[in-house]
């Protein structure tokens, strides 16, 4: 429930005045819309994967099958499980063509759990089948910023310091089952519930805005502000996916990502508080607190993948892969709908579908104890943004050790991208370069 301290009548005005330069400046730098740091783009686990660019749709011979085509699950032979462990590096140079005093270096890291997984294949009614249930780490939403601003808006002349920090992932549980329909056909589906696991679905963003300025070039004034925003998460869809091997050299891969209407419950703050320097006047505060049911309509997803085995020792894989973002909609407690990318009304917003293409090989070392694998892989991973994705580039690179029952891997990614951000600081000039770090290592053990 809100609840207002008042200003004295004689700075009852000024004040008013600094609370919706606050109210302005909150939305204007971007705080309150969702934040991707990783790719926001949905695509599968594992490092072998990784390590191949994420052109996997074809291949998807491991227990990850479950998060990027589940027909795949269908190659395993024996029961296994599986985990994968992710440490992500975003870097991020920032630049206010407007505020030059803004521009700086911005960084976060994080480590966690990318995926588990135990799959159990056997044969029912003379056809070959596998179950899996799985845990996937889908989005991260890392980010943190601390910068100097100085503005003027109206009769107020500013200078603040800011500090955002956003924070939290969303996971999925998930229950697979595949089936060989023919011998050189199979097909896949996966169950996905989003729901709190081993940590909670939720996202956190938090601004903190200290300032000390003039009004009406005479009264000088300071101000602090805290805006939070806390979002928890809760949906199901599903994945649905082919697997068609052509020949002993060409596999196709195809699968399709539902799209689904998630369950947000989101509880927000507005702290401000407002003080003249230059009297000993009471000091004004302003509290607003919400607790609100909201929707997230998550957009459909569909891609295809080949696969070509040049030899036993030698792949290739391709993926073409499209998300609809356009679908990606926000809808708020009054029914109110707004894209959840650039925080504009559905009318008024102009948010494209992405494609993804995606490129991998790998070339296996078999030697009499073990084999050593060598991977490679180029993608093109454009993010979603007002008037045109931004467009994202990266390489990736992994190895491995396979002996007996036991498989590790190894990757690593780096993503790249020049002059994007735009939409993320809406009423300024505004734009960033992106360089991202990503490893990931899986163990595999067979039984």
């Amino acid at each position: 429930m809100p609840g207002r301290r008042e200003c004295s009548s004689p700075l009852k005005y000024h004040c008013i005045f600094v609370v919706s330069f606050l109210c302005w400046l909150q939305p204007a730098i971007g705080f309150g819309q969702i934040e991707f740091t990783s790719s926001p783009n949905p695509i599968g686990s594992g490092a072998r994967a990784l390590g191949m660019g994420g052109a996997f749709i074809a291949i998807a011979d491991d227990a990850t099958a479950a998060s990027w085509n589940p027909a795949g699950l269908i190659q395993l032979e024996l029961p296994e499980i599986s985990v994968v462990g992710a440490y992500f590096d975003h870097n991020e140079d920032n630049v206010f063509f407007d505020n030059p005093e803004a521009n700086k270096r911005q960084h976060v890291s994080a480590h966690d759990i990318n995926y588990l997984s135990a799959s159990y294949p056997f044969v029912l009614l003379d056809r070959n089948m596998v179950v899996s249930v799985n845990y996937q780490h889908l989005y991260d939403f890392s980010r943190q910023w601390d910068f100097p601003f100085q503005l003027s808006r109206g009769a107020l002349l500013v200078d603040s310091d800011i500090d955002y920090s956003q924070d939290g992932q969303l996971y999925a549980f998930g229950l697979a089952y595949a089936i060989r329909l023919l011998p050189n056909v199979a097909c896949g589906l996966t169950l996905n519930v989003w729901e709190d696991g081993l940590k909670n679905n939720e996202w956190q963003q938090k601004s903190v805005i200290h300032g000390v300025g003039t009004f009406a070039e005479t009264v000088p004034v300071s101000f602090d502000s805290v805006h939070t925003h806390n979002y928890r998460f809760s949906g199901f869809n599903v994945n649905i996916g082919l697997l068609w091997q052509l020949n002993d050299q060409l596999t196709v891969g195809g699968v399709f990502k539902s799209p689904f209407t998630a369950d947000l419950q989101h509880i927000s703050s507005l702290t401000t508080t407002v003080v003249r320097e230059d009297t000993s006047l009471p000091i004004s505060q302003t509290r607003q607190t919400a607790d609100e049911g909201e929707e997230l309509a998550m957009p459909l997803s569909y891609g295809i993948g080949f696969a070509y085995r040049f030899s036993d020792n030698f792949t290739t894989s391709f993926d073409v892969y499209r998300t609809q973002w356009d679908d990606f909609i926000h809808k708020d407690s009054h029914g109110i709908k707004t894209s959840f990318v650039s925080a504009k009304p559905v009318s008024e917003s102009d948010i494209a579908p992405t494609t993804q293409v995606r490129l991998g090989a790998e070339y296996l070392f078999v030697k009499s104890a073990c084999v050593l694998p060598l991977r490679f892989g180029l993608f093109y991973d454009p993010a979603p943004q007002e008037g045109g994705p931004d467009e994202y580039y990266g390489v990736t690179v992994g190895s491995g050790y396979a002996s007996g029952k036991v498989v590790f891997d190894i990757a690593y990614q780096y993503r790249w991208a020049d002059d994007v951000g735009a939409s993320l600081v809406k009423a300024f000039d505004f734009s960033q370069d992106v360089q991202e770090h990503t490893l990931y290592t899986s163990c595999i053990i067979h039984f």
